[in-house]
Parts: structure tokens; sequence; C-alpha cells
């Protein structure tokens, strides 16, 4: 059977289209070697678990250290250490049990023997003084673990490396996820509170982390499809991959993945063009796969929210990079920091973060006379905005206060519902492409139709300045683009203000080009 490409679970070179994961994080060996205790964090389907399994094989088949593969994530939230110990020593005892490791079946004897407070600790002691080979563990899914059980997780692992030059311990251990040691305190407490320090395991030379594919890398993946097949990817449709997806390997695999297996049926004589690709993109966004729905769920999290939504209204002044909030949303991949400037990991998650933020809202339009069906909007093949506009004030005017309600994310409320809005029209034709401009507080939209595209640009009123300073913005946006007519959304939150005053449109003429005010 032909290799394809994998959006399932792990990597392995006989059945898939592959990077080597060991390319692209350096420096393990060098660790294990020093005997050293380290984290390796990345987001999820990223190529974690697909390294450490190939780790594991080509340690073992060297001969030199006993190398073991251990996931932890039957321990999943299970907070009572009397409890959880127990759970994450039968963990080890299992992956043992299918090892090839000398002696493997004696872990259990040592497994259920005392308190579970040195419970890990002592078993590990036992099979590692009887052991013929320094050991090494690789604990897959270990942020899966929290607090009581995460705390005497960590101190037995600390305090045998602390006493191994006297006792016998696990020679070199990895703990694998998806946050970096320094998230393990927020399963250990809540999130206002802090312990002060890294956590209890601060032992570790270091904590590394996976990049995306490179572009030379995405062309090497989709080049051996090519060299097996003979299907040839374009190089638009390589280009827009790079550019949708910014390398995220998932990502990457799954865009092959649907042109190839579902949208062409694995017809290898037809070219992978980047039409094919753009379409798989819409529905990879529409279908919302596992994966995807996995990382929107953070968005949930109130954490989260104090990351993502400044990200989204472009007030980067609320934050602060070396947060605990920052440090952990970037972490799970949802975000990334560019030349001093954060925004969404790439535009895949940007669309489907508005998306799934503005659904409801989505919904509820249905059942409002606001807005119309795109035809209603159409003039002469163009899309009459000066229309689309006065119709989102009458619904602004008449919801924004009830509508604003629902939201978690309260500031960014008139970004995501002007966006709902005009996501409906579009739905009927056309699309909508969207430039997080973070640090410049505004949100760039670009509605495109039948070859014509609409600048908007969203701001939030925070001073009498705030429309005079825009133009420039607004102007560079249109430039950007080719367009000589824009629209400039600004939202007046002021309570104390009458609707009267903060509904207005006006038209400007500005270095030859025709800026509309839309005041909401």
């Amino acid at each position: 059977m032909a290799r394809y490409f994998n959006v399932a679970g792990p990597c392995n070179e006989d059945d898939h289209y592959m990077i080597e994961a060991s390319s692209r994080l350096s420096g393990i060996r060098e660790l294990i070697d020093q005997r050293q205790y380290f984290v390796i964090h990345a987001p999820r389907q990223s190529g974690k678990t697909t390294l450490l399994l190939d780790l594991v094989n080509h340690i073992n088949r060297e001969g030199k250290y006993y190398a073991l593969y251990c996931s932890l994530e039957v321990a999943q939230d299970i907070i009572d250490p009397a409890e959880g110990i127990p759970i994450v020593v039968d963990c080890i005892a299992n992956a043992l049990e299918c090892s090839q490791i000398h002696g493997r079946d004696e872990f259990a004897n040592y497994s259920h023997n005392g308190s579970y407070g040195l419970l890990l600790l002592r078993a590990l002691t036992k099979f590692c003084r009887s052991s013929d080979k320094p050991l090494i563990i690789f604990f897959d899914e270990a942020d899966c673990l929290s607090e009581g059980t995460l705390i005497s997780f960590l101190r037995q692992l600390r305090n045998g490396y602390n006493t191994r030059a006297q006792i016998p311990f696990v020679h070199s251990i990895a703990l694998v996820g998806m946050r970096n040691i320094r998230d393990f305190k927020v399963r250990i407490r809540p999130d206002s509170e802090s312990l002060g320090s890294a956590s209890p395991f601060n032992v570790i030379k270091e904590a590394m982390t996976f990049s995306n594919f490179t572009k030379e890398e995405a062309v090497e993946l989709y080049g051996q499809h090519t060299a097996e097949t003979g299907q040839v990817f374009e190089q638009e449709a390589i280009d827009l991959v790079i550019k949708q997806t910014q390398g995220q390997p998932w990502l990457v695999n799954a865009i092959a993945c649907e042109v190839i297996e579902k949208m062409l049926q694995s017809d290898y004589t037809k070219p992978v063009t980047a039409e094919l690709v753009e379409q798989a993109i819409q529905t990879i966004i529409l279908r919302r796969d596992t994966h995807i729905d996995s990382l929107l769920e953070r968005l949930k999290e109130e954490r989260v929210r104090r990351v993502i939504e400044p990200v989204i209204i472009g007030e980067l002044s609320e934050i602060h990079t070396q947060s605990d909030d920052y440090l952990y949303t970037r972490d799970l991949g949802l975000i990334k920091e560019n030349k001093g400037v954060i925004m969404p990991a790439n535009p895949i998650y940007a669309e489907v973060i508005i998306r799934t933020l503005s659904a409801d809202s989505q919904k509820d339009l249905l059942e409002s006379k606001y807005p119309q069906q795109m035809p209603h909007y159409l003039k002469n093949g163009h899309i009459d905005m000066t229309c689309l506009m006065q119709d989102f004030q009458a619904f602004w005017r008449e919801n924004s206060e009830i509508w604003i309600d629902r939201y978690k994310y309260r500031e960014a409320a008139p970004h995501l519902i002007l966006q709902a809005f005009l996501q409906r029209v579009v739905n009927g034709g056309g699309q909508i492409i969207r430039e997080f401009a973070a640090g410049y507080k505004r949100l760039d939209l670009c509605v495109e139709y039948a070859g014509q595209k609409y600048p908007v640009e969203l701001k939030l009123r925070r001073s009498a300045k705030t429309e005079e300073n825009s133009y420039t913005q607004i102007l560079g946006y249109m430039d950007r683009l080719g367009a000589k007519e824009g629209w400039l959304l600004i939202f007046d939150r002021r309570p104390d203000i009458d609707w009267d005053a903060k509904i207005y449109l006006k038209t400007e003429t500005v270095e030859g080009k025709t800026v509309t005010i839309v005041g909401c």
C-alpha cells in the first residue's frame, strides 16, 4: 500500500510521508548522555509522540541505554495522589511489559509497596538498582497530571534525581506535553496564585520546543508523495499552504490529505493546484476537525481570553509577554510573535477563532430581519456597502446591548458581531479576509466579491481623535489592496452618549480616495 499523509496519531516511515522528527529538535542525545532531566513542549499534533517513539527505537537499538516511552494520559485530572500515583506507576509497568527491556516483569513486584508518597520513587529505584543498563524515560502527556498527583509525581522524581549519586535512579527523564514546565504550577493552584518558582520540579536542564515545518521541509514532505506517485504540487499551491498554515505540521498534512484523497479521489494524474488547496482549507475550517476543535475549546478558558481578546481588537498594551497567560496561550499554539507583533499562529487559526467566537451570533441572525441576503446588496454586480453598513447600524442600535451581554469576550463583542453580520452576507457568495493588525488598535477586513475588494477597518473609540488618527491606517490598508474606496467603522461604547450622536455616516475624500466613516 502506498504511503499517505497522516492526520491521526504518530507517524511512522513505513506508512506515512514524514519529516524525520529528530531533525526538528537537536540536542536531546547530549542531554541524555549528561544524565539530564528536561522538558519537551509543543502544541498538539506537532510531532512530539512521533519523535519520542523514534528516539526510543534508536536508543534501544544502539544498546547503551534502555529507553522507555510512557504515556500518562490515563491519569488525567486525577487530583488525589493516593489514587493518581498508583495509576502513574501502573502506566510505567504497562509500558515496560510492552517493551523489550531486561527485567521488565520485575517492576510489577515493586509497584504497590508502600504509601503513595514514596511509591514511585521506590519502584523506580528498585528497578534501576537491578537493571544492567541506565534507564531513560520519556513521559508523554505529562501535563495531564494535576494538583496533588502532579505535586507528588514531580517531588518523587526530584528526590530520586537529587540522591542518585548514592542511590540508583533513572538516568535521564523527559517530561513531554503541550506546556512548558513553568505552566505546571497552574495545574497545582488556581490561575490567580503562584508558587513563586517554576514548579516543584526545579531540576530540569532545559525546556525544548518544536518549530513548525520550514518551507523547505514542507516541500520535502510533498516531494515524497510526488516521488512515489508522480502527482505534482504546483508551486502556487505549495506557497498557499505555507502562507495559510505557517508550517503547522497537522495542517500541512491535512490539506494534502483533503485534496488528494477526498477531492481528487487519489487520482494521481491530476496536479494539486492553488484552487484545490483553497477549497480544502475552507472545508477544514468549516468541518472543525478534532485538532482544530480541541484548540478552540481553549478559547473558553479565562487566561486564554485575556490574551486573545486584545489580539482581536489590537490592544497589545494589555498583554504582558512574560505573563503566564501569554506564555501559556503561545505554548498552546494559538498565537505567535513576529517582530514584536502578537497575532494568531496562522491565518487558518485566525479564521476559525473569529468564526468560533461569532458562531452563535451567526445562528441568531437567521431569526433577524438583518442582514438581507447578498442579492439585496448588489447593484450592477457590485456590493452596495453603504446600504450594507446602514443595515448594520440599524441592527447595532436595536440589538447591541442584548447581544454584547452574551459574549464572554465583551471587549471584542463589536468586532465579533460585525463579522458575524458580514459573514452571513458573504455566505451567499464572496469571502472575508481578516488581518489582525495587532498593536495598531484596529482590525482590518476585506470583503471580496466577484473580483472586487471592499476594505473595512474596525476601531473602538478611545478619544475625540480616534477618527482623525485612523485615516492614515485605512488609507494604507486601501493602498495595499489597490482599492480606491474604503469603510471605517468606529464603535462608540460610551454609555452616556445618545444613539443619535453615535450613529452617523459621512464620506471624506483623502488623497484621491473615498473613505466612508460609519459611526456605531
